[in-house]
């Protein structure tokens, strides 16, 4: 008999800002792993709404009800992120076959730069299968109702932001 493994996780994003799609993943990601680390990548390249810390904050804000959760943010690789973490998989979300390119590429790089890190692939529930964070930076942007898109904080900080 196979002795399961303690595994400690990470789902990695920018999270600007995190939708109801990502909290959908995490939580189901608690249902299958041990422990669960929300990774915000600080991303400098990306001109985010929010900062690094709004972003860590909120996502430890909407994961509160989880005992198995925690929030970091990083910046640099991802994969020195998962061995100062002590982390053995990955978990990824797939809304397209755009994504599963994407995703593939970077799995093999996570591969070459650090052997024995996997990748599990999530699917979005239905309802959230359009969603991404630039689509609801948007419609927050022009005006619009993000309230069935992201966990009410965010919402809330979105119209705060999109009045600025």
């Amino acid at each position: 008999m196979r002795k399961k493994q303690i595994s400690r996780v990470i789902y990695p994003g920018t999270f600007d800002p995190l939708t109801n799609g990502h909290l959908d993943l995490i939580e189901r990601s608690t249902e299958m792993f041990d422990e669960v680390i929300i990774a915000v990548a600080a991303s400098p390249s990306k001109n985010t709404m929010f900062t690094l810390e709004e972003r860590v904050q909120f996502a430890e804000q909407v994961t509160e009800h989880l005992d198995n959760v925690s929030s970091k943010g990083f910046s640099g690789l991802l994969v020195d992120f998962a061995r100062e973490e002590k982390a053995n998989v990955l978990i990824r979300g797939l809304r397209t076959t755009v994504d599963f390119e994407y995703e593939f590429g970077l799995t093999n790089m996570y591969r070459r730069l650090m052997p024995g890190l996997e990748s599990v692939f999530l699917t979005p529930a239905e309802e959230h299968a359009f969603l991404s964070s630039t689509i609801v930076r948007e419609v927050a942007i022009h005006g619009g109702d993000v309230d069935g898109f992201v966990p009410e904080v965010i919402a809330k900080a979105l119209k705060e932001k999109a009045k600025v």
